[in-house]
């Protein structure tokens, strides 16, 4: 049986962490951590939060494994909707970055905090 896409990212959610823009601002800081945006390059340009790193989702693991070693950063995972940062999250969760989290605010709660 197919399952729908919020299906899949709401069954997904369930083994990641998860956290609101405001949160995650607090924390990154806090813990020095890393905010990602894994939207495309050109979504990124035309509107994007300060302080985060442009990596698409469809490079992030090999990225990360070159810039960032640390399976102990914290890092911060959003997009436009959440939907592509849950799968971003679950990839890199399964490389074996343990501190991993999904910022479930919109874009532009994402840009008003960062």
């Amino acid at each position: 049986m197919l399952k729908t896409i919020p299906e899949v990212i709401a069954k997904a959610r369930e083994s990641l962490n998860t956290i609101t823009a405001a949160d995650a601002a607090i924390k990154c800081k806090n813990e020095n951590g890393i905010i990602i945006d894994v939207r495309e390059p050109a979504e990124f340009t035309e509107k994007s939060a300060s302080g985060t790193i442009n990596i698409p989702r469809g490079l992030l693991e090999m990225k990360m494994l070159q810039m960032h070693p640390d399976e102990d950063l914290a890092i911060f995972i959003h997009c436009a909707t959440g939907a592509r940062a849950t799968f971003a999250a679950e990839q890199l969760q399964r490389v074996g970055y343990k501190n991993v989290w999904v910022v479930t605010s919109m874009l532009d709660d994402v840009c008003c905090v960062f």
